[in-house]
């Protein structure tokens, strides 16, 4: 294993435990930590930020630059997760199986749709 990949690997995992912990921090009511667990949460959020920015440089590769497609990809991704989520929580937490399947389902579809728009149709 490379040097950078390893790097990257344990910052990564670091910051996701950090964004988990910040989540269920705010999420639970039990726990009653709203404002630390937004702070843990965007602490583990600018760590990861920071964790793809060393993997890269480590990588030598450019910056990511910002363009149309990444954006479109992006929105795709973060519409087609909410979606998904939504159909869990009909599902899982409200207790409306038949609609949260069929958003659930809408949103696998969304998430779908991010193959071609990433690797395109040949």
């Amino acid at each position: 294993m490379k040097k950078s990949s390893f790097i990257a690997m344990v910052l990564g995992t670091v910051s996701l435990m950090l964004f988990a912990l910040g989540m269920c921090m705010a999420l639970i009511p039990e726990w009653d930590a709203f404002k630390p667990g937004i702070v843990f949460g965007c602490l583990g959020l600018v760590l990861l930020l920071m964790t793809l920015i060393i993997w890269r440089r480590m990588e030598h590769k450019q910056p990511i630059h910002i363009s149309m497609k990444l954006v479109v990809t992006v929105i795709i991704g973060v519409i087609g997760t909410l979606t998904l989520g939504v159909g869990m929580c009909f599902s899982m937490v409200w207790g409306n199986m038949v609609q949260g399947i069929i958003i659930g389902f809408i949103g696998i579809i969304i998430l779908i749709l991010l193959i071609p728009v990433t690797k395109g149709i040949k």
